[in-house]
């Protein structure tokens, strides 16, 4: 297993065996303790001192259900703490598969307002992760969704990206990481603490990666592993909230919206009250009857990830119930098209 480092001040990268002290860490606990150990607490969360780091779970890029996750880390521009944010896509499951336990930018180049690439393969003579650069001038600005368009076009429909729209090049505070759903619409987002700002502070608008050839993730324990992915796959199949057509597969995440309104824990109006009056309208009891209507039909959701069975992605149809385009328009000023809300499930 290797940590994987991205140098932004020179556009160099590096590979790392994985530390004794990270063998058993991952996900959240990996990202979080690097940018412990590693980042400054004084530093400047758009500074060249902090670190973004990117870590799948340790069953990531297996067969294991719901396992395709991500976990994003940095020092918040939002918070100036250690942040993590999650989302769900084939991207983690892609990094996962060069045996990349965690990918850390450093670094910020010198020349403001430029953006990168970073192009991410398979090296199968050597047998090893290789990373180039190419500069993103032809993307910054435009539309993430066309810009994705343009990615996929380019290097084919096969590679996975990790990317920043426009305000995480503006260094909005606001800012997230979008990753493609399976579908290639650009909606899987790691949308907590600004981390957008923070890898756009380090000109990398886009990581992607083209996993042909990589060898995948080693079992220590097939059998062992097998015993337990399908209890997991029994478990979540027959529970009400994880099974098909339970609550999540039914409401989408955004079930919670009403169960933590009601518990005062609904963060309203920049965390000033637990409770938003709003609430009952974009619940995902409100999502499920207003598709009800729209189709004729009741609507269940879909996996943002392969191999996710509890699909708990909402989608909101058109007021006609057509579903003509499958992701959002600025082309068409006035014209809804089908939204995809990008849910966060912690795992």
């Amino acid at each position: 297993m290797w940590i994987l480092r991205i140098n932004m001040t020179d556009r160099s990268y590096r590979l790392e065996e994985l530390p004794e002290a990270y063998k058993h860490l991952a996900g959240r606990g990996l990202t979080s303790t690097i940018i412990h150990d590693e980042v400054p607490p004084t530093c400047h969360p758009l500074g060249p001192n902090n670190k973004l780091v990117f870590s799948p779970g340790f069953v990531t890029g297996t067969a294991a259900p719901t396992s395709g996750r991500i976990s994003a880390g940095a020092k918040s521009p939002l918070t100036g703490t250690i942040k993590e944010s999650n989302a769900g896509s084939e991207w983690p499951q892609a990094l996962a598969s060069m045996r990349i336990r965690a990918l850390v930018v450093e670094g910020q180049p010198q020349e403001k307002g430029k953006f990168w690439m970073a192009l991410l393969s398979w090296d199968k003579a050597n047998g090893k992760p290789v990373v180039a650069f190419e500069p993103a001038d032809e993307y910054v600005g435009l539309p993430t969704q066309e810009a994705y368009n343009r990615l996929f076009a380019r290097f084919g429909n096969r590679v996975s990206i990790a990317g920043i729209g426009v305000a995480g090049e503006r260094l909005y505070g606001n800012s997230g990481i979008v990753f493609q759903d399976i579908q290639r619409r650009a909606t899987r987002y790691s949308g907590r603490g600004g981390l957008g700002a923070v890898m756009g502070s380090k000109g990398l608008k886009y990581i992607v990666i083209n996993r042909e050839g990589a060898p995948g993730v080693q079992l220590a324990d097939e059998a062992l592993f097998e015993e337990g992915r399908k209890k997991l796959t029994d478990a979540l199949r027959t529970h009400n909230v994880t099974k098909p057509k339970g609550a999540l597969n039914t409401y989408g995440t955004a079930v919670l919206i009403n169960i933590m309104n009601e518990a005062g824990g609904l963060p309203t109006r920049n965390f000033s009250s637990g409770r938003f009056e709003g609430a009952p309208n974009i619940s995902g009891e409100a999502i499920f009857e207003g598709n009800k209507q729209r189709l004729g039909k009741e609507l269940y959701n879909h996996a943002c990830s392969p191999g996710c069975i509890i699909q708990c992605s909402n989608t909101w149809h058109k007021p006609d119930g057509s579903d003509t385009s499958p992701v959002w328009s600025t082309n068409h000023p006035g014209h809804w098209v089908r939204i995809v809300v990008s849910t966060i499930w912690m795992m």
